[in-house]
């Protein structure tokens, strides 16, 4: 069980919860954020949550480190914006290489420290690849609609700079998360199937979509099911949703994404809706009680918490989920479908 897809086989497995909601009880300034390193750089850094990895490395590893303690066997790499794309924002492309690579190495260090102390829990790391703040289906011009703010090239290229830095930095898998316009997700899986191929590596992928409204859809219109046939074409360790809804309103997409694939599935929804004020209400007793019911079903191999979920919703995740099985898969991992 040294590897997750053997680990995946006997367990339903944990993953942690939100990094931007551990952050914000650091409070961290501007000053915080830019470091000694970055003191005397001309644009503003607070918000930047992927460069402390580089300016508040500690922090990220004591997020990490409680996430494990409270049971989680997965935690995500702080890298959900680590693309040229994203980083434009804060004109700093040129970090992508090093931010992806040190985030993944820190994750990985806190894992090999818990996998030392319980070698019969091993702990991996998945490396966070968000979905940027683009997309490829739709205009951002409502008077012009057939222009892209951004094309499948630009990401392709963006995101195989970002995988590689991921997985040179010690990943144990890819996870392709939060994806409101799966032409984004197809551009990120291109360019880790070019990886693979080019350096013979195996590295599994996850890939966790996000439905945005009650309409059960993506933010590019499409329906669970045509989610999944758009990515099933590769051999995914996994599929499932994240982010947007909480776990009660999740349930029933979830459920729909179960009967359909024969990959594992993921699910790790946010800590119910927000409130007035954008944050989230939830406890960790009733996310528990919600996420029970996807156990009761048979629903998932993978869970853990979005926005709004802290090392105490994990815990009580962890603590319900070790009592039922994981769900059945139609194979191990799948070869791709001819």
């Amino acid at each position: 069980m040294n590897n997750i897809i053997e680990a995946i086989k006997h367990k339903i497995l944990i993953l942690d919860g939100a990094m931007g909601t551990m952050l914000q009880r650091y409070n961290f300034s501007e000053e915080d954020f830019r470091g000694e390193r970055f003191k005397d750089y001309p644009s503003s850094l607070k918000g930047n949550n992927d460069l402390l990895s580089l300016t508040q490395p500690k922090a990220i590893a004591d997020i990490h480190r409680q996430y494990f303690e409270a049971g989680a066997d997965i935690v995500e790499t702080n890298t959900f914006s680590g693309t040229t794309i994203a980083m434009a924002d804060y004109n700093m492309e040129f970090l992508v290489d090093e931010l992806n690579y040190e985030s993944a190495r820190i994750a990985k260090e806190v894992a090999q420290e818990f996998t030392a102390k319980n070698p019969n829990k091993p702990r991996f790391v998945a490396g966070s690849i968000g979905p940027t703040n683009r997309t490829a289906s739709l205009s951002p011009d409502v008077n012009k609609p057939e222009y892209r703010a951004v094309t499948f090239e630009d990401l392709r290229i963006a995101y195989k700079q970002q995988a590689k830095a991921l997985i040179k930095g010690g990943v144990d898998v890819l996870l392709v998360e939060t994806v409101f316009d799966t032409l984004n997700a197809k551009a990120a899986l291109f360019a880790i199937e070019e990886i693979k191929e080019e350096d013979n590596i195996n590295i599994p992928i996850m890939v966790s979509g996000t439905i945005t409204d009650a309409s059960g859809r993506t933010l590019s219109g499409q329906t669970v099911e045509a989610f999944l046939t758009s990515i099933s074409h590769i051999p995914l360790l996994s599929v499932g949703f994240n982010c947007a809804l909480g776990a009660e309103q999740l349930f029933p997409y979830l459920k729909r994404l179960s009967y359909e694939t024969e990959f594992y599935t993921s699910a790790h929804p946010n800590a119910g809706l927000p409130n007035a004020f954008g944050e989230y209400d939830e406890s960790a007793a009733e996310m528990q009680s919600y996420i029970e019911e996807y156990l009761k079903e048979g629903l998932i191999n993978i869970i853990g918490g979005c926005c709004g979920t802290n090392p105490e919703h994990i815990k009580a995740i962890a603590e319900v989920a070790k009592n039922y099985q994981p769900r059945k898969a139609g194979n191990e991992i799948l070869q791709p479908k001819i």
